[in-house]
């Protein structure tokens, strides 16, 4: 192999191996935290904490929303389904209500629910 394209390769494999390490430490942390418990050891951010319980208020935006207060999930103003607030993708901001899916947005937007 010509000494260009060794230097060319060496990065790409590097940044294979970063990831893969990354993702071996996420792994081994959690396999931690799951046998020592919720209780001996502290989230590191927010993505592991537990889901809560509780209903969010959210200011829905153009792109994106704002969490008022925070909560788990908030409720379909069509259905009255929880909709886990990692997997919310459809709401109004005009009326600053979430849907459960692109079925309950449209009959909302129909003027049907």
């Amino acid at each position: 192999m010509s000494d260009a394209r060794a230097r060319t390769e060496q990065p790409i494999l590097d940044c294979r191996q970063e990831r893969l390490n990354r993702a071996l430490f996420a792994s081994s942390r959690s396999d931690a935290y799951m046998e020592a418990g919720p209780e001996t050891l502290e989230p590191m951010n927010r993505y592991e904490r537990p889901p809560s319980s509780e209903e969010a208020e959210l200011r829905y935006l153009d792109a994106d929303f704002r969490v008022i207060r925070p909560g788990g999930f908030v409720r379909c103003a069509v259905t009255g389904a929880k909709i886990p607030l990692e997997e919310l993708r459809y709401w109004s901001v005009e009326r600053q209500e979430a849907y459960s899916g692109p079925d309950a947005a449209l009959t909302r937007a129909l003027g049907k629910g």
